[in-house]
């Protein structure tokens, strides 16, 4: 019998509260494994731990957190054949094409994890101003972020997305692919035993409508991606998160392909400017 794989919370496994769950299927039609339907309980469980991790994060320096980036993608490149073959399994490719795809999620790791003690200088600075003061904007992390997993690519848009997000110093509540959750799951993997703390991403499977809405709504969200949320559901999410003054960063109009090269923009979409003032000499 194909195991049920669990959802990921808090650094832990557990089984969604629901008990549900539902059947994955590689793209050839063959049985993979019974997946966590994760339901609204979980989010929420979700949402607490990441408000309880993110703190602890943000406050981390920024080079210790690009270090922890690369130490997940030097373990991803240690599993990088379990990765190809559940790559290949989900996305219905050869294994030359996995394999470059799970080279790309390692680089892609790589590139977030350089921009963690960066990404300050680029968006921060001192101010030119006409009095006796000091003034300086700084990037903060926004705080909790919802992040819905990109549906076509299982493994390297899943960290297209997440990535990004904890560079800065946010935490994360991430709904993977709905017909493609086990690259995640697998990810979660690395996670639990690489030196992220448990709660910065909390990966739960099921049915995308169904958690999406729930993470707009909810009032200790801070942000929302909506990567894997297609345009109209996008729109209901962008309504939801409307009543509760939560950053959204929308779906693309059209599917966006994630093998071309990361900018600043992902990281930039989940930081705030905080501006300080300081006398002169004191």
């Amino acid at each position: 019998m194909a195991k049920t794989a669990k959802l990921y919370i808090a650094g832990a496994f557990p089984r969604s509260e629901s008990g549900r769950s539902y059947v994955v299927n590689a793209a050839n039609g063959r049985l993979l494994a019974n997946v966590a339907a994760a339901s609204r309980k979980d989010v929420r469980e979700a949402v607490v731990a990441a408000r309880a991790a993110q703190a602890r994060w943000a406050a981390a320096t920024a080079y210790n957190r690009g270090q922890v980036l690369y130490r997940i993608a030097e373990m991803l490149e240690d599993r990088a054949p379990t990765f190809t073959a559940a790559v290949a399994d989900a996305e219905g490719c050869d294994d030359a094409d996995a394999r470059a795809r799970v080279g790309a999620t390692i680089d892609r790791l790589v590139w977030y994890a350089g921009w963690a003690d960066k990404i300050a200088q680029i968006v921060g600075g001192a101010n030119p101003v006409a009095g006796p003061f000091f003034n300086f904007s700084l990037p903060e992390p926004t705080g909790v972020v919802g992040v819905l997993a990109p549906q076509n690519s299982s493994l390297l848009g899943l960290v297209s997305v997440v990535a990004p997000v904890i560079t800065t110093g946010n935490a994360a509540v991430v709904v993977a692919s709905e017909a493609r959750p086990l690259p995640a799951v697998a990810f979660a993997e690395v996670l639990a035993t690489a030196d992220l703390p448990g709660g910065v991403v909390n990966i739960l499977t099921g049915r995308t409508a169904e958690l999406a809405p729930v993470l707009a709504a909810h009032r200790d969200v801070e942000a929302l991606d909506c990567a894997g949320a297609g345009p109209e559901l996008s729109a209901t999410l962008e309504e939801a998160a409307a009543d509760n003054v939560k950053r959204v960063l929308a779906a693309p109009g059209e599917e966006e392909e994630w093998s071309a090269s990361p900018s600043v923009q992902r990281m930039l979409a989940f930081v705030e400017t905080k501006t300080v003032w300081h006398p002169l000499g004191i």
